[in-house]
């Protein structure tokens, strides 16, 4: 630097003169070398020495300010010194508006520990937030309301979404999104800490984390060490700063997220974090969403089935309330529902091993414990896996079966089970049985109803003149006639069914025995009709036993 040079420097600059004074010419060069400002920004400085006008800008201002701190450019130094000017813009120009803060607040990244001691840092996250407060609306709409408004768009409904607006914008905000981790996290904590609503929070998050690491994310492409360790830090940030809040974002959403985590293998508190999430409102998932794929070289199943039990177990531990209230029993339902599928879904899985398989039928029976559901689900799910596993043994096509209550199956999967090969014998016994009783209580329904209506058709006759009496009972007659035929055929077709079921049990050379007597033998049943129940003891599962 010439003398000239050094001399402008100093006539505003306290710092520059104090080591010049001292002619130390070692203290001079870490002094320049220490600068907190790149070449451009240095530059403007000289020119602003030699007397030149100074165009101070949103990008520029922030490192002009930290220089001119940093060299000593104040008002003791020199009257309408740097510092003021560039300070003085900072107030009127950059904080009353949100896009040139956040643009401004962009800048501070490389003059962090300056811009920080200079209060240009917190000033920014001040004026951040205080426009976020009067207006979150800048945040982002929230997550489910897009939804909603994206789906009345498909309906033809253009309008609604703007009708729904609390709040009027003229012009674009400019996103939070495009600041870094660094910059981001510490504004969105202090906005949770301040009262801003937090499904605008939500929103913000979902959007930072949508543009960081969803969209930036191709499966199968190779990723840098640095890249994947960017975007794990940014997940779980994410899922940090994410409201406690149940219902803000979609259970679809947060499924995306935990794979995501998964994938990158973010903190256990992060994925522990989403599949409590998940877990609070697992009645709006999908069979889809709880596909999880099983990650790793030694994977043993297609899909992660520890992290589905987990799920269900948050489920189950967020029902708080002492006693079942009416919304609880609906979202059981659901969740029964939901199990089901996925059994289903997963039930095709050559790897899927019998263990794992009880596991999962356990969760189903479990979750439709108390809300009357047939069984039929569950059938077609052990029906698939018996279908893809032939290679299973008796004794494991019977552990299989065993959580199947053939008592809550509708006639048609009965009907189905009755004829099905791939069932174990005492399972297609027990489905007769119970076909056997369905049927008599038809037979009993029928003559019943019978009996009502000729009781209801001879009170009709006394009212009746005589010459009519002969053509009513040839018409009950013919009722009769048509009802008898019905039955004959019903009992025909139980008998043999029943005789279809136990043929292959009774020997030629052995004496006759009644069916009842057979099944006694063979399964332990009582033989009277008013204890069916064969004495085969039946695991039960509780919710709460869910691992």
């Amino acid at each position: 630097m010439c003398s000239f040079m050094q001399e402008l420097l100093a006539a505003k600059s306290s710092m520059l003169a104090s080591l010049l004074k001292e002619k130390s010419q070692e203290g001079l060069l870490h002094f320049l070398r220490d600068i907190p400002a790149n070449p451009e920004t240095f530059e403007l400085v000289a020119r602003f020495c030699h007397g030149y006008e100074l165009q101070i800008s949103t990008e520029n201002v922030v490192p002009l300010s930290c220089l001119a701190h940093y060299l000593g450019m104040t008002e003791s130094r020199s009257r309408n010194n740097l510092l003021l000017k560039t300070l003085t813009h900072f107030k009127q120009k950059i904080l009353p508006s949100w896009n040139e803060t956040i643009k401004a607040f962009q800048s501070t990244e490389n003059v962090l520990p300056q811009a920080m001691e200079l209060g240009l840092v917190d000033a920014c996250i001040e004026s951040i937030i205080t426009k976020a407060i009067n207006n979150p609306r800048l945040l982002g709409d929230p997550i489910k309301k897009m939804f909603v408004d994206d789906h009345s768009e498909d309906e033809g409904d253009v309008h609604r979404q703007n009708a729904r607006r609390l709040f009027v914008l003229d012009w674009k905000p400019e996103d939070l999104t495009t600041l870094s981790l660094q910059l981001y996290e510490p504004v969105i904590h202090e906005m949770s800490q301040r009262g801003v609503p937090s499904e605008y929070i939500t929103a913000s998050l979902c959007n930072y984390a949508k543009k960081w690491v969803f969209s930036s994310f191709t499966e199968g492409e190779k990723m840098s060490i640095c890249r994947r360790k960017s975007q794990k830090e940014i997940l779980e940030a994410v899922e940090r700063l994410l409201p406690h809040v149940q219902g803000l974002l979609p259970c679809t959403l947060l499924f995306e997220m935990l794979r995501f985590a998964i994938v990158l293998e973010a903190s256990s508190d992060c994925r522990n974090g989403f599949e409590m999430r998940i877990g609070k409102q697992l009645d709006e998932a999908k069979a889809k969403d709880l596909l999880i794929p099983s990650l790793g070289y030694a994977r043993e199943v297609q899909y992660d089935i520890d992290c589905v039990k987990r799920i269900v177990k948050h489920f189950y531990e967020s029902f708080s309330a002492p006693r079942i209230s009416a919304s609880n029993i609906a979202k059981s339902i659901a969740v029964a529902e939901l199990i089901e599928e996925f059994l289903t879904e997963v039930a095709s899985d050559i790897d899927l091993k019998v263990e794992t398989f009880i596991t999962l039928a356990e969760m189903s029976v479990a979750a439709s414990l108390g809300t009357h559901r047939s069984s039929d689900g569950l059938y077609k799910a052990i029906d698939i896996y018996l279908n893809k596993h032939r290679h299973l043994t008796e004794s494991e096509r019977e552990e299989v079966c065993q959580l199947l209550d053939c008592q809550k199956m509708s006639i048609e999967a009965c009907e189905h089970a009755g004829n099905n090969e791939r069932l174990p014998l005492r399972v297609v016994v027990q489905v007769l049985f119970v076909r056997q009783l369905q049927l008599r209580d038809t037979i009993m329904k029928e003559v019943q109803g019978f009996s009502d209506d000729k009781a209801q058709d001879d009170e009709e006759e006394e009212e009746v003149e005589h010459g009519c009496g002969e053509e009513k009972m040839r018409i009950q007659m013919e009722k009769m006639s048509k009802k008898v035929m019905e039955l004959e055929r019903k009992c025909s077709i139980m008998k043999r069914e029943i005789e279809g079921g136990c043929r292959s049990n009774v020997g030629m050379g052995k004496k006759k025995i009644s069916l009842w007597g057979e099944m006694k033998r063979k399964f332990g049943c009582i033989s009277t009709m008013h204890n069916y129940n064969c004495q085969v003891k039946k695991k039960r599962v509780h919710p709460k036993s869910l691992v």
